[in-house]
């Protein structure tokens, strides 16, 4: 189906293009959320005839969404989880979780302005993107710890995949390899026994 974009629609075009799409993604997410028009000469006409209207309140959204976005943009969340001792999460940070806690931090967004490709499943700090506007992103780092000092251990970049006790242990087992194979050490060539007589 074709259909003329009424805002600039992220990975399909800007505002006023006309593009082909699937019939299920225009009539249920562009057409239902005033996304977009179906490409009639009808409606072709109607875009012309409200094109000025359109663009002046897309850029006064637009000026509004740029503030928001330097509220937003750098902020960083933790989101404390429990996980295994390998980092594997029970469970896992989905976008509500990182709306809420945008939430809890006195930022309201909605979930479809968080671009989140898959749930967070491992401990660790990721950057997420927030579309405050269709033309205007902003990205909040995003810690998924155990505990709170776990996640300062994360944003100062410390490995936190293993434990404390494995790291010590794996340290003295290397320090007691060196020692016992010392590469310095002389070989005495042993001289290859003399083949046996032929009778």
């Amino acid at each position: 189906m074709e259909v003329i974009l009424l805002e600039r629609v992220a990975k399909l075009g800007q505002m006023g293009e006309i593009v082909r799409v699937k019939d299920g993604y225009a009539r249920n997410f562009l057409l239902k959320r005033g996304k977009a028009l179906r490409a009639t000469e009808a409606n072709r006409a109607k875009y012309d005839g409200m094109k000025a209207e359109l663009e002046a309140n897309n850029i006064q959204a637009k000026g509004e969404a740029a503030k928001v976005a330097e509220q937003i943009d750098g902020r960083d969340i933790i989101i404390i989880r429990q996980a295994s001792e390998s980092g594997q999460l029970f469970g896992s940070v989905s976008v509500r979780d990182i709306v809420a806690a945008l939430a809890a931090d006195g930022v309201t967004v909605s979930r479809p302005q968080v671009w989140l490709d898959s749930p967070i499943k491992v401990i660790g700090a990721q950057k997420v993107t927030i579309a405050v506007h269709p033309e205007v992103e902003a990205s909040v780092n995003v810690t998924v710890a155990r505990s709170a000092e776990e996640a300062e251990r994360i944003k100062r970049g410390e490995d936190i995949s293993t434990r404390q006790e494995d790291q010590d242990a794996a340290a003295e087992a290397l320090a007691a390899a060196g020692e016992f194979f010392d590469p310095e050490a002389q070989h005495d060539e042993a001289e290859p026994a003399p083949a046996a007589e032929e009778q």
